[in-house]
C-alpha cells in the first residue's frame, strides 16, 4: 500500500481547503486531495458573489442582522459578528491573487442580493466561483510546499483506532484514500487533518451540486466521532430546468422578475394565487418552492412550466441570452413555449460541528466550508455568505494549527488498509439500484414540505439499504461509487434523524405536523 506523510493533510481542493493549504504552505508541506479533478467542487460552480461590508452607509451591524433574519434566529451571533468582520480583509487577499472582481469608476461593482439590506456582493459576472477557484488554484501549484493529488476518494479518517498499538484516543492521523487510476488505497497521515469536503446536495434526486457532493466528509466526521448538527436544514432553490439528461441547470430567479408565470401543465392554470396573492411569482425562495412542491405532489407531477412567452421574443434574448442559448440545445425555446422546472436542494446548512478556529469534536482534525455547522447560517443561509465562510474558516483553521504546532504530536504507526478477506464485486447493479433509491425517497418524503410519515417512512428504507450497503462494503473490494453510496446512506441517515427531532417549522425546515416556530432557536446536535 502506497502512502504520503505529510505536516497537513487537505481533504477538499475548493474556496475552504486550498484557502487553508496557501495559509499554511510558507511553514509546513501540505497535501491536498482532490476526489475527481481539482476543479470539479461546488466553489467552481458558485454564480453569486461573495458578501461584505464595503458601500458607504453599511455596516457590520447590519450586514449581522441580514444573516440573523435568514438564518431565523438559529445563528451564533458571536460567529457571525466574526466572519462578517473578517469579510473585508478576506476580499483584499483574493484581489491580491489576482481574482478579476467586477469594478466600476475605479472601485469594486456591489450587486445586492435576496435578504441583503445593502449592495454588498462582490462578483465577477455571473461566474465568481470559477474565478476564485482558478485563482486559488493558481497559487496552489505553483507553491513548492503543495502537493496537489486528484482522483483521491476518501474512504475514512485514520484514526486512534488504526494504530498499530490500538489506542482509544480519538487523534485523527489522516486518510485512507482510494486511487481511482490504480484501483489501490492509500494512506495519507499528518499531523493535522482539514476536512473542506462541501455538502451533500447529491443525497437528493435534484440538486445544484456537483456530481460529488454527497457528504462524505460529514460521514467519515460522524462514524469518527464527531458531533453533527442541523442536518434537517437543506435549501432548496425554487427553479431548476427539469431535464432527464442536464441535472442541475438553475433557472435564474430574474425570470420570474421579468414577468415569468408559474403554470400547473395539468390544469393549465397560473397557481401562485393559491400561495401568495400579493408578492405571486415574487415571493420568498422558500414560499416559491413550498407552492410548486405543494402542486407537484397534490396532481402527480414531474414538474411546473415557468413561463416567460408572453414577453416580446426580442426582449427575452436580450435579457437572457446564455438560458436561452442553453435551453434551444435541448429544444425548448423559451420565447414560445414554457420551461419545465422544479425546486432543487441547492445549499447543505448543517454539518461537522466547529469552533471559531475550525477545530472538530476530535483532535487534529479540522474541517471548513459546506461541511461544517459552524453556527454562521443558521436556519437558512444569505445569499452569497457561503464562499466567505470557506475563506474565513480556511484561513482560521490554517491560523490555529500554526499556533499549536508544538502541542501536536508526531504521527504514530497506523496500520496499512486490508484488503485480505474481499473480493471483486460482480454486482455493481446494487449500487446503481440504491443510489437511484435515495435519491428518490429524499426527494420525496423529506424534501421541501415534510410531515411525521413520510419521515418515518424514508428512515424505515434508510435502515434496510445500510443494511445492504454495510454487507456489500464487508465483502468487495472499495470502488469510487460504494464509497460514495456508503456516505450517501450514512448523510441520508443524518438528514432524517435531524427532521424527526425537530418539533417545529423553522427556516429551511417546514413539517406540516408542526407548522408553529417555537419561542426558543435550538441546534440540533446529533452526537455518536
Amino acid at each position: 500500500m502506497s502512502s504520503t506523510a505529510g505536516d497537513v493533510l487537505i481533504v477538499g481542493s475548493g474556496a475552504a481547503g486550498l484557502t487553508a493549504a496557501l495559509n499554511l504552505a510558507d511553514r509546513f508541506r501540505v497535501t491536498v486531495l482532490a476526489k475527481g479533478a481539482l476543479n470539479e467542487g461546488s466553489t467552481a460552480w458558485a454564480q453569486g458573489g461573495i458578501a461584505a461590508v464595503l458601500e458607504p452607509g453599511d455596516t457590520f451591524a447590519n450586514h449581522v442582522e441580514d444573516t440573523m433574519v435568514a438564518g431565523a434566529g438559529l445563528n451564533d451571533r458571536d460567529v457571525v459578528e466574526f466572519v462578517v468582520g473578517e469579510a473585508p480583509q478576506a476580499i483584499e487577499r483574493l484581489r491580491a491573487l489576482g481574482v478579476p472582481f467586477a469594478e466600476e469608476a475605479g472601485a469594486l461593482h456591489l450587486t445586492r442580493e435576496g435578504g441583503h439590506s445593502h449592495r454588498r456582493i462582490v462578483h465577477v459576472a455571473d461566474a465568481t466561483g470559477w474565478a476564485v477557484q482558478e485563482a486559488l488554484q493558481r497559487a496552489a501549484e505553483a507553491h513548492p510546499n503543495i502537493t496537489l493529488l486528484p482522483d483521491r476518494c476518501a474512504i475514512d479518517l485514520a484514526t486512534s483506532r488504526h494504530e498499530e498499538r490500538y489506542s482509544g484516543a480519538g487523534n485523527v492521523w489522516g486518510v485512507y484514500a482510494l486511487d481511482r487510476a490504480s484501483g489501490t488505497v492509500e494512506l495519507h497521515t499528518a499531523r493535522a487533518t482539514i476536512l473542506a469536503t462541501g455538502g451533500a446536495g447529491r443525497t437528493y434526486l435534484f440538486s445544484t451540486a456537483p456530481r460529488g457532493a454527497t457528504g462524505d466528509g460529514i460521514a467519515m466526521a460522524w462514524r469518527a466521532g464527531c458531533r453533527i448538527s442541523n442536518m434537517e436544514m437543506m435549501q432548496f432553490h425554487p427553479t431548476c430546468l427539469y431535464n432527464l439528461e442536464v441535472k442541475n441547470f438553475l433557472i435564474t430567479e430574474a425570470v420570474r422578475g421579468e414577468g415569468g408565470r408559474l403554470i400547473n401543465p395539468a390544469t393549465g392554470k397560473r397557481f401562485m394565487t393559491y400561495y401568495d396573492a400579493e408578492r405571486m411569482e415574487l415571493a420568498p425562495r422558500d414560499v416559491v418552492a413550498r407552492a410548486i412542491d405543494a402542486e407537484i405532489k397534490r396532481y402527480g407531477l414531474d414538474y411546473v412550466h415557468l413561463d416567460i412567452s408572453h414577453q416580446p421574443a426580442d426582449f427575452v434574448r436580450a435579457h437572457f441570452p446564455n438560458i436561452h442559448e442553453k435551453l434551444l440545445g435541448l429544444s425548448i425555446d423559451m420565447t414560445c413555449a414554457p420551461i419545465p422546472v422544479v425546486p432543487a436542494q441547492h445549499y447543505t446548512c448543517g454539518g461537522i460541528v466547529v469552533d471559531r478556529d475550525g477545530r472538530t469534536d476530535l483532535p487534529g482534525l479540522y474541517a471548513a466550508g459546506e461541511c461544517t455547522e459552524s453556527g454562521l447560517h443558521g436556519a437558512n443561509r444569505l445569499a452569497s455568505n457561503s464562499l466567505l465562510e470557506c475563506f474565513v474558516y480556511g484561513e482560521a483553521a490554517a491560523r490555529h494549527i500554526a499556533e499549536s504546532w508544538d502541542a501536536l504530536p508526531t504521527v504514530p504507526a497506523i496500520r496499512a488498509w486490508d484488503e485480505s478477506r474481499v473480493t471483486d464485486s460482480d454486482e455493481e447493479v446494487v449500487i446503481k439500484q440504491n443510489w437511484t433509491e435515495i435519491r428518490r425517497f429524499m426527494w420525496n418524503y423529506v424534501g421541501i414540505v415534510r410531515t411525521t410519515k413520510r419521515l418515518q417512512r424514508a428512515k424505515r428504507r434508510i435502515d434496510l439499504l445500510t443494511q445492504e450497503v454495510e454487507e456489500h462494503y464487508g465483502h468487495f473490494r472499495v470502488t469510487a461509487d460504494l464509497i460514495e453510496l456508503r456516505n450517501l446512506i450514512q448523510t441520508a441517515d443524518l438528514i432524517v434523524r435531524s427532521a424527526l427531532h425537530r418539533h417545529e417549522s423553522r427556516g429551511l425546515h417546514f413539517t406540516l405536523d408542526y407548522p408553529a416556530m417555537l419561542p426558543g432557536a435550538v441546534d440540533t446536535v446529533l452526537v455518536p
